[in-house]
């Protein structure tokens, strides 16, 4: 049994361990629903290489966005031994953005991410990319929190 309901999914993934539990759970969504997993990563360029920056910028970038295909080729290995339809999707940025642009841009009806439940300090600090996307995204989001 199919469901209209969700046709494309994105899965967000930063390569982290909690990372895993989101996607497990995007994959059952999409098994349930029939719907097309898009495995996105944004690499952080913006946050870790500034405009005045010049010495080594360009092999920075491309280490991190070589850890990126990295991150997507193993989503991309595990979405499809479960036997769900991948796409693979990289882009560059400020993660939350570009993950709520693309979503909105690509006509997706659910963003599937995970959070580590950083609280107080820790996350004033970096700030918390899955809390971005849950205000500001017109798509519907799900929230897999750390298991700990």
């Amino acid at each position: 049994m199919s469901s209209e309901l969700y046709r494309n999914i994105v899965i967000a993934s930063d390569g982290s361990e909690n990372s895993r539990r989101a996607i497990s759970c995007g994959i059952e969504i999409a098994k349930l629903s029939g719907a097309t997993i898009h495995a996105l990563y944004v690499v952080d360029t913006p946050s870790v290489i500034s405009e005045d920056w010049t010495a080594g910028k360009e092999a920075i970038r491309e280490m991190m966005m070589n850890s990126g295909k990295k991150v997507i080729s193993k989503i991309k290995k595990i979405v499809e031994e479960s036997g769900v339809e991948v796409k693979e999707v990289l882009l560059e940025g400020y993660p939350a953005n570009e993950i709520i642009n693309f979503a909105e841009n690509n006509n997706m009806d659910l963003i599937v991410m995970g959070t580590l439940g950083k609280t107080g300090f820790e996350r004033l600090l970096m700030g918390s990319v899955a809390e971005k996307v849950v205000r500001h995204s017109k798509v519907p989001v799900v929230v897999v929190r750390d298991g700990n």
